[in-house]
């Protein structure tokens, strides 16, 4: 299928959903009751769209050899399958031709659908639009990184109103099943209501299994943002957001400041997405983060707004431990841009002489190292 029907069917999808949740007016809504308020998609994992996400994966989709899979037989999928799967007859030609698609492809296709859903929210800004998130799974790629060889599922999250840009997050079978087991154990009858697509012996890597558990991740996470207790739930917010964190911290540290500020970029976005708390000082340390390397990037604007965002998120919280480095950080930026900086230079000035923190006090790039994410 061409990308631009393949983009095309994705967003008629993702609007065909939209329009259902706002009509509200299909034969016997009247009557469901609260489980269905909770569960707005029936908790059954459906695959009757499978066929369809599997053409729109299709330029997606990448496959080793089957020389490769003749090689790792033997070996654990994703530390979640008892067995390999070989591509079957028919599929060995399309598996040594299958490209991924470029990185450009795929930036056009989530700017086609941002397009096409802030259009629809605007139209739909008198319509009383239920608070979801949207998660469609843009792209599945067969990883093969020995001795393993995974999926990488790779979901667009969409929050609601139509100044929201969608965020993007990769994720991996065992990430998705750890996390199950965890709401499991923390929330058990409320998990009992949460269907999860099971594990398979063979045939992992075809086009059809990954379309089906790509629309069974996409209901899934659908159903546990559904259910406010677990949409709070600590983590369900790690799944989203500490992957994310964690890279970004890594590649700051180690001064590969433009790729860092990528994923500092979407780790905000993601937050402001799921517009729950996804840790204490999270958004603070990403406001750190974006700052560093804006700072670092020779961009000092966006770097002196970061640090006034963060200060407003602190507001008079003296004794936290970011406040003096966003005081001083602020100061800095603002002086080299030529604008005042007279009432943070006092707030940093009283912190010092109350003994609150050091002179000099640690910078923002020196704080975000010794950061332990966990």
């Amino acid at each position: 299928m061409p990308p631009g029907t393949q983009q095309g069917a994705m967003a008629s999808r993702l609007l065909h959903r939209l329009r259902h949740a706002l009509a509200g007016d299909g034969p016997g809504e009247a009557a469901v009751g609260s489980e269905a308020e909770q569960f707005p998609e029936s908790s059954e994992l459906e695959d009757d769209d499978a066929e369809g996400l599997s053409s729109r994966l299709s330029g997606t989709l990448s496959f080793t050899s089957a020389e490769d899979d003749e090689d790792d037989e033997d070996e654990e999928e994703d530390e979640e399958e008892a067995g390999q799967d070989l591509l079957p007859p028919g599929d060995e030609a399309s598996a040594e031709d299958a490209e991924r698609s470029p990185p450009s492809d795929g930036q056009r296709s989530s700017q086609l659908l941002a397009r096409q859903l802030q259009d629809f929210w605007k139209k739909s800004r008198n319509t009383l639009v239920p608070q979801r998130l949207l998660f469609e799974v843009t792209s599945a790629n067969v990883v093969k990184d020995p001795p393993s060889k995974y999926v990488l599922y790779t979901l667009a999250v969409m929050g609601p109103g139509p100044d929201h840009q969608p965020a993007h997050i990769s994720r991996r079978y065992s990430d998705f099943e750890r996390l199950h087991r965890n709401l499991q154990r923390q929330f058990r009858g409320t998990m009992a209501a949460i269907s999860f697509p099971r594990k398979r012996l063979r045939r992992n890597f075809t086009a059809e299994t990954i379309a089906r558990r790509s629309r069974a991740f996409e209901q899934y996470l659908g159903h546990l943002h559904a259910v406010p207790e677990l949409r709070h739930a600590s983590d369900l917010q790690d799944f989203f957001v500490l992957p994310e964190l964690r890279r970004a911290q890594s590649l700051t540290c180690t001064g590969l400041y433009r790729e860092a500020l990528a994923l500092w970029a979407n780790a905000w976005q993601l937050q402001a997405q799921l517009g729950t708390p996804s840790g204490p000082d999270r958004p603070l340390l990403t406001l750190a983060g974006l700052a560093v390397c804006h700072q670092e990037l020779e961009d000092p604007a966006e770097a002196r707004a970061c640090c006034e965002r963060a200060l407003q998120l602190l507001g008079d919280k003296r004794l936290h431990p970011l406040l003096a480095p966003f005081l001083e950080a602020h100061v800095r930026l603002s002086w080299r841009l030529g604008l005042d900086k007279r009432q943070t230079e006092a707030r940093l000035q009283a912190l010092q002489e109350a003994g609150l923190t050091p002179t000099p006090p640690p910078s923002l790039k020196e704080l975000l190292i010794k950061e332990v994410l966990d």
